[in-house]
């Protein structure tokens, strides 16, 4: 298993004046920088091909991180907010260098800033590029089954399969993490469990579940949108990336199905009036209004133990004989 890799330690990350993370290139005199896919509709991002070295610096960084289901895991699309596309997101960039220069200031000339993986939705990562961070994204995701602290949960680079345990894929097999540039400056402990909302004292900027390992970052609501930088979207595809126990991922040793291979199976087998209720509850889920396990006791509340079971069961057979 190839070890975890830190985007920090790599040579290819430079601290530029303008904001920006890696080396400035003109997008017209480099082929491997192209303008972002329809699947995305803010100008400000910039598609980034095979080559271009911050694709394959955040490349490997996921999948150095993804540990069993690396191999099975393919980067789609790596796509970077670029500070060069929109006087709205230039002024984003600014405001983040400035407080960065504030925090350095504060704790003896370093800001302590780090890259934290954000998970969400197509629309919901789309929203933050856009708009920014809200309310309905405080504490959205929390790892090891706690909260630590109420604000907005990242996790490091190095930690790619917690953050991507906690995505769920679209129609099309794909998921999505959000990589974001993250001022941490000095961190304070945040006890799992912990409904703390802001730092203890002025000493503090933000919180982590451990000082020396940190596996999350919790910006705190009055600083979301000061102290974090969207800075690429990653879509990609793992197939065998399941959600267990304590936030880790492993391959399956019981029947799966995706939800949305499960909703398309249930149309065929429940009549029109259950079926519109769990397409409402499944959209909620999408739109992260309701949890993963709500989801769950939904679909088994008006569907049914022996229904589910027998979809599930069925899926699995048919896996087994087209492999």
């Amino acid at each position: 298993m190839a070890a975890q890799v830190e985007i920090e330690d790599q040579t290819s990350v430079t601290n530029l004046d303008n904001g920006e993370i890696f080396d400035s290139t003109s997008d017209d005199a480099d082929s491997s920088v192209s303008h972002a896919g329809s699947s995305f509709s803010s100008s400000s991002l910039i598609l980034l091909g095979e080559g271009n070295p911050e694709h394959d610096v955040i490349k490997t960084c996921l999948l150095s991180g993804m540990g069993v289901v690396s191999s099975d895991t393919t980067i789609v699309t790596i796509r970077k907010n670029s500070s060069e596309r929109g006087i709205t997101t230039r002024a984003k960039f600014l405001a983040f260098r400035i407080f960065t220069d504030a925090v350095a200031r504060k704790h003896g000339g370093d800001a302590n800033v780090k890259y934290g993986w954000y998970a969400g939705s197509r629309d919901e990562i789309q929203r933050i590029i856009s708009y920014g961070f809200s309310n309905r994204d405080v504490g959205k995701f929390e790892n090891d089954g706690g909260s630590h602290g109420i604000g907005i949960h990242l996790v490091p680079s190095k930690c790619s399969l917690l953050a991507a345990s906690a995505t769920e894929q679209d129609e099309e097999g794909l998921r999505y993490l959000l990589l974001c540039r993250v001022i941490l400056g000095k961190p304070e402990i945040i006890i799992s469990g912990s409904k703390q909302s802001y730092p203890s004292s002025a000493e503090f900027d933000s919180g982590v579940d451990d000082l020396h390992n940190p596996r999350n970052y919790v910006i705190w609501s009055c600083n979301m949108n000061s102290c974090i930088l969207p800075s690429y979207i990653v879509s990609f595809r793992s197939p065998r990336l399941r959600v267990s126990r304590g936030g880790f991922a492993s391959r399956p040793s019981s029947p799966w199905v995706s939800f949305a291979s499960l909703m398309s199976m249930l149309s065929t087998s429940m009549d029109p009036s259950r079926m519109n209720l769990i397409i409402r509850t499944y959209d909620d889920f999408r739109k992260r209004k309701i949890r993963r396990d709500q989801l769950v006791r939904k679909m088994r509340e008006v569907a049914g133990d022996n229904l589910l079971a027998e979809i599930i069961k069925n899926h699995k057979n048919r896996n087994k004989v087209t492999n």
